[in-house]
């Protein structure tokens, strides 16, 4: 019986786009037979005849270009690292589940991968080594940019190109594999986000096999696209809180932290008695008890709120120390001194970029503001706020916030946040400030 193709792929000219040759695989060098069901070869995939074992070497280095993948041959999960001296312990965690999420569906090909994380952190090198793995095994791959992929349709309308806009975007569509890399990098023409959205339609649609990598929040996307990038049961979405790792080596391992104003507060030096009346005792002790808590096991977020004195920032530091005795990567800083440390970058002769230091402060393992409403409140500054706190509120990431202002005086869009009772805990601290209340 003649081999068929287990494929309905089709190519010009009928030539096997592996081989060169006519085709009778359809590009993917593998056969089946129409055979009886008794025949020992019913069901079962067989190499193409013009698909021989001493071509592969050759057909994978042919792939590799026609994918994009050239540049980036040496990217794989072997020479990918997980541990970084200097990184908090959640961060090298979360490159050892991106690691294993890219691997995982290296293998199975189910549904998509979405893998997201600042500038650096190594979503190309996962979504290269996934593609390198799936040229190896046979795939038509193909791994492009976003912005390199509207331009390639842009081009398709020269007078001088070789191939029609509709064979373009068709070739890119029905890839095997698809990696798009760097969505959201590209300009957010109604042209670029209507080509976009078709292409990840029809691969949603007809349940393709696609790898995304961005550094935007999801709420920054086209609302069809980010409701398909949300859909939880076909779509896998995992996110590295690691910082560049080709910034300065500084910037990558610094502590970001103004805490040795505050040497000395920990939690066995926070008075809980005193000149006190019992509901102050109370609420001192309500509160000592559930920072210490929550030291233990940073989750979610923590807002310290009540007047200055009583005791918020004491607690904030002894939570970020200790961390910082257990090698969590902790940034602590007071709001004005957040901003004036964003600002600073803009100065000439700068060792470190606005988007470096901005990146080491909202990936932070734990983020600890004080003096939340006391900054001054230019539009640029609210911005920057709201954009690095929404970060942290979204992906979910241990933030610690001290405030002396009623929420009803904040940001409405920070506040916002700090209401929402599944995320964010709020321990009000009702005492005297600290010097009227110790024994003389």
């Amino acid at each position: 019986m003649p081999p068929t193709s287990n494929t309905n792929l089709t190519n010009n000219g009928g030539l096997c786009p592996i081989c060169g040759q006519q085709s009778i695989c359809g590009g993917i060098g593998l056969i089946t037979y129409e055979v009886p069901v008794e025949d020992p070869r019913f069901g079962k995939l067989f190499r193409c005849p013009n698909n021989p074992v001493e071509q592969d070497e050759d057909r994978r280095e042919r792939m590799r270009r026609l994918s994009n993948l050239e540049a980036y041959a040496d990217k794989n999960f072997y020479s990918f690292e997980t541990q970084f001296l200097g990184l908090g312990v959640s961060q090298n965690q979360s490159l050892d589940l991106a690691r294993n999420a890219a691997f995982s569906f290296a293998n199975d090909q189910q549904g998509w991968l979405v893998l997201e994380g600042t500038y650096g952190c190594g979503k190309t090198h996962l979504a290269a080594a996934i593609g390198n793995e799936r040229l190896n095994r046979g795939d038509l791959v193909l791994f492009i940019t976003a912005p390199d992929l509207l331009d390639h349709l842009r081009s398709t309308y020269g007078p001088s190109s070789e191939i029609s806009y509709d064979q373009m975007f068709d070739r890119i569509r029905g890839a095997q594999l698809l990696v798009l890399d760097d969505l959201g990098a590209e300009n957010p023409s109604p042209w670029a986000q209507e080509k976009l959205f078709q292409l990840l339609d029809h691969r949603y649609t007809h349940k393709l096999p696609t790898v995304i990598t961005t550094n935007i929040d999801m709420d920054a996307f086209d609302a069809r696209i980010r409701s398909r990038l949300l859909d939880e049961n076909f779509v896998r979405r995992v996110r590295i809180t690691a910082p560049d790792y080709r910034s300065p080596k500084q910037s990558r391992h610094e502590q970001i932290t103004n805490t040795a104003q505050y040497q000395g507060m920990t939690f066995d030096t926070f008075e809980v008695n005193g000149n006190l009346d019992s509901e102050e005792r109370r609420s001192l002790k309500n509160a000592l008890d559930y920072a210490w808590k929550y030291a233990e096991k940073p989750e979610k977020w923590l807002m310290l709120i009540g007047p200055y004195g009583c005791g918020k920032t004491h607690l904030a530091a002894a939570i970020e120390y200790y961390r910082r005795e257990r090698q969590a990567n902790t940034v602590f800083l007071t709001i004005p001194d957040l901003l004036d440390y964003l600002r600073t970058t803009y100065q000439p002769g700068a060792p470190i970029s606005f988007d470096q230091r901005f990146n080491a402060v909202r990936n932070a393992e734990l983020l600890i503001l004080d003096d939340l409403g006391t900054e001054n409140a230019t539009p640029w500054a609210k911005e920057k706020l709201f954009q690095i706190l929404d970060y942290r509120y979204t992906a979910q990431m241990p933030t610690v916030i001290t405030s002396s202002k009623p929420l009803e005086k904040l940001d409405d869009r920070i506040a916002s946040r700090l209401l929402d009772v599944r995320r964010c805990e709020i321990i009000a601290i009702r005492a005297r400030s600290y010097h009227l209340r110790v024994k003389r």
